[in-house]
């Protein structure tokens, strides 16, 4: 909005000062008005330059900074549902969580349908099926992290600056209550250094193509989510990226 009028005030002058040269200065004073419009006209055209670039430099910088920060948010919330499947639960420990990528391992199991007798009483015995889940090796987690910086990621990309990490319960059903984690970052964080206009409108986004709010988070404290606030646009240009 202040570029916008700065912008109409030196429309005004230009024209103002043109009117004047032509109508009312005297031919010894022209030179002098002429060269401050031309330095109008040049801030003129800067301004009008910055409006139209400043939102769309200010686009590429920040896709650019929220792909690597969602990039470590995607390693955390498969960290943590690799945590829930082997303990129950997810964690807000950093470092446990990061441990636990390093020495824990999944159960590979095999289910199979076997055919047994069963005792009724009385003499009587009866075939039934059942079910058994049986485990036949472990798998390390680590390895289904290969090639993913798990180490550094609760760093949150180019600040100095970790990811907050918290767990909870939430009720799935009247008296049971289920582990959820979140894991986020205020977007004024990473978006430091930019203009802090074009910052308080990101952080006020509805969502759609854009990272819905004030945070870069996945997970939720208030229900039964994994996912992450931001548009399937990041998830589509990540994939183009390993594909290369």
């Amino acid at each position: 909005m202040y570029t916008i009028l700065i912008i109409i005030a030196a429309i005004i002058v230009v024209g103002l000062l043109a009117y004047l040269i032509v109508n009312k200065i005297p031919k010894g004073a022209r030179p002098f008005i002429s060269i401050l419009l031309w330095a109008l006209i040049i801030f003129l055209g800067y301004n009008i330059f910055q409006s139209i670039m400043g939102p769309i430099n200010f686009n590429k910088a920040k896709v650019s900074k929220y792909g690597k920060v969602i990039k470590n948010l995607k390693i955390i919330r498969d960290a943590q549902v690799a945590h829930k499947e082997v303990t129950g639960k997810f964690t807000s420990n950093k470092q446990g969580l990061i441990k636990f990528l390093d020495t824990a391992k999944f159960a590979i199991t095999e289910v199979k349908n076997v055919v047994v007798d069963e005792d009724k009483g009385g003499g009587i015995i009866i075939q039934v099926e059942k079910r058994i889940v049986d485990t036949i090796a472990f798998k390390d987690v680590r390895a289904d992290f290969a090639g993913r910086d798990y180490k550094n990621m609760f760093n949150v990309p180019g600040t100095d600056t970790q990811f907050t990490l918290e767990t909870g319960l939430v009720e799935k059903m009247p008296g049971i209550n289920v582990s959820v984690f979140e894991a986020k970052v205020d977007k004024g964080i990473v978006l430091k250094g930019l203009n802090k206009d074009f910052v308080r409108q990101e952080k006020e986004s509805l969502g759609g193509s854009e990272v819905k709010g004030g945070y870069i988070s996945v997970g939720s404290l208030e229900g039964l989510k994994t996912s992450g606030n931001w548009p399937p646009s990041y998830d589509t240009a990540e994939e183009k990226a390993k594909s290369k």
